[in-house]
């Protein structure tokens, strides 16, 4: 695949929809540590570096594009974290709305889920352990 220094390299980038972009990635930066790395006009899009290779597009909301709704959940955006205590205490002194604490799970990880300041959900998630999925009800799939 070519690289293009205009674009994230991940390989999937969320497009989340918010009604004032600058204050989005103010708010992203604070209160998850994302960094701003392409700015596409003062109001219209800004390209956010999460991690070492993730990445989301914060777009403006016009037309159909709008932001989540009240009493709708349409995505959960899951990130990998080292320190989910660490990242939820974060974001929480930022005023993120805690929708769940940090809570262990029998598949290895630990999880907080958290809601910005425009209602998109975001799920962090550190890995406690190695777990195969058989051992609590999944199943692997070979391709």
């Amino acid at each position: 695949m070519l690289t293009n220094r205009s674009i994230p390299s991940a390989t999937v980038i969320p497009v989340l929809m918010y009604p004032d972009v600058r204050a989005a990635v103010a708010w992203l930066s604070r209160a998850f540590g994302y960094i701003e790395r392409v700015r596409i006009g003062e109001d219209h899009r800004s390209q956010m570096q999460i991690g070492d290779d993730g990445a989301v597009i914060v777009a403006d909301d016009h037309g159909e594009q709008q932001p989540p709704q009240v009493g709708a959940v349409t995505h959960v955006i899951k990130v990998r974290v080292g320190d989910v205590e660490a990242q939820f205490e974060r974001a929480r002194t930022h005023g993120a709305r805690v929708l769940q604490e940090p809570t262990d799970y029998e598949y290895g990880e630990r999880e907080c889920t958290l809601e910005d300041l425009a209602g998109h959900r975001w799920q962090f998630t550190q890995t406690m352990r190695d777990v195969a999925p058989e051992e609590w009800g999944g199943q692997s799939v070979l391709p």
